[in-house]
């Protein structure tokens, strides 16, 4: 399979169902994010281990119509060169990854349109570790294996990994778009997923961090049937939710599950499930079950002296394992009925470019 960094536990085999769990954990510092970053910004030769998992059915050959990418024999040794030669915008254009490790960045630009997708080969996995950072002083969307900013892109049995590990920012996957993300492994340490705007889908994947690893401003995600795993770290938190008003973003776990990643040894209590980077931060988990990583309080403040709890909406229900009990945080809410889905990404989501039915 190819892959954009291999996550280090993950078994792409498991994807048509739900993937197991990959990568490590980190600390939080004050971090900007530039939506205006300019789209021409050079490629960066950093890292990007992009392999292609794979779906219970197989895939091993090119889907009709898609550029081939290969470390031998292909029409593109590199996925960059790959996007770089797509047409502008037309009808679906695809790329099909053969096994291998890329190490490169990769932007999806909005130059290059809608209906852009990514497919994985079906069996193996490789990684590298050589990612940019933002030790490197870039911002966090620039130190992005892949970086998403073209309306309605799919990607389908794809490991992207930042290997930066515990020190710095180091993102995965920033998306700046409506898109959608099917048996995929995200996995890093801290801000493994940017999830910064648009309407997001992300199912039957593998997200996996240790600090504020899905975080965004101004996008609706939702998580379908995927595996959180968190890593080795005796505090950490899931989310970090950056809302700065009231109805600008929301993030929804449905049907989910928590748990250490495999091989990692994590204390019981030992995460949250998030803490308001923006003062009006909202997620929910909701039928999902958690492991008993996950603190009785549920939810933390961002620090002590600045907690922007006073507009948040960090909601529960229907949650099942130790961690769905314990006596949670004041601002937190257990709610009466489940979000409905519609609510996140929006009426008329089934005919939306970027949602596949199949995995939901």
């Amino acid at each position: 399979m190819a892959h954009l960094h291999e996550p280090r536990d993950f078994k792409p085999t498991d994807l048509a169902s739900s993937p197991t769990s990959p990568p490590t954990l980190l600390e939080k510092n004050p971090r900007s994010t530039n939506p205006n970053d300019p789209d021409t910004m050079k490629l960066m030769l950093g890292s990007l281990a992009l392999a292609g998992s794979v779906l219970a059915a197989g895939r091993t050959s090119a889907p009709s119509g898609c550029i081939t990418v290969a470390k031998s024999g292909g029409q593109y040794s590199t996925i960059q060169a790959a996007v770089n030669a797509l047409p502008g915008a037309s009808s679906s254009r695809c790329i099909f990854i053969q096994p291998g490790t890329y190490t490169e960045q990769v932007l999806v630009d909005t130059s290059k349109g809608a209906g852009i997708t990514f497919y994985g080969y079906t069996d193996a996995t490789s990684g590298h570790a050589g990612n940019k950072s933002q030790a490197d002083g870039l911002t966090n969307d620039e130190t992005a294996t892949l970086r998403v900013k073209a309306a309605d892109f799919k990607m389908y049995n794809i490991n992207v990994n930042n290997g930066h590990g515990s020190g710095s920012q180091a993102v995965a996957l920033s998306a700046y778009a409506d898109s959608g993300y099917y048996g995929c492994a995200f996995t890093g340490f801290q801000d493994t997923l940017l999830t910064q705007s648009g309407r997001q889908l992300y199912a039957k994947c593998l997200i996996q961090g240790a600090t504020d690893f899905v975080f965004g401003q101004q996008s609706f995600a939702w998580f379908e049937k995927s595996d959180i795993r968190v890593l080795s770290a005796n505090l950490g938190y899931i989310t970090a939710n950056g809302a700065s008003k009231s109805g600008a973003s929301e993030y929804v776990f449905n049907n989910c599950n928590v748990a250490a990643a495999a091989g990692n040894s994590v204390p019981n209590g030992a995460y949250y499930l998030g803490r308001p980077w923006g003062a009006y931060a909202q997620v929910v988990f909701q039928k999902t079950a958690l492991g008993a990583v996950v603190n009785p309080a549920g939810w933390s403040v961002w620090n002590k002296g600045d907690e922007r709890t006073g507009g948040v909406m960090f909601g529960e229900v229907g949650n099942t394992g130790a961690g769905a009990s314990g006596s949670r945080a004041s601002f937190a809410k257990k709610l009466g009925k489940e979000v409905d889905i519609a609510s996140i990404l929006g009426s008329g989501y089934t005919g939306k470019g970027y949602y596949d039915a199949a995995y939901m």
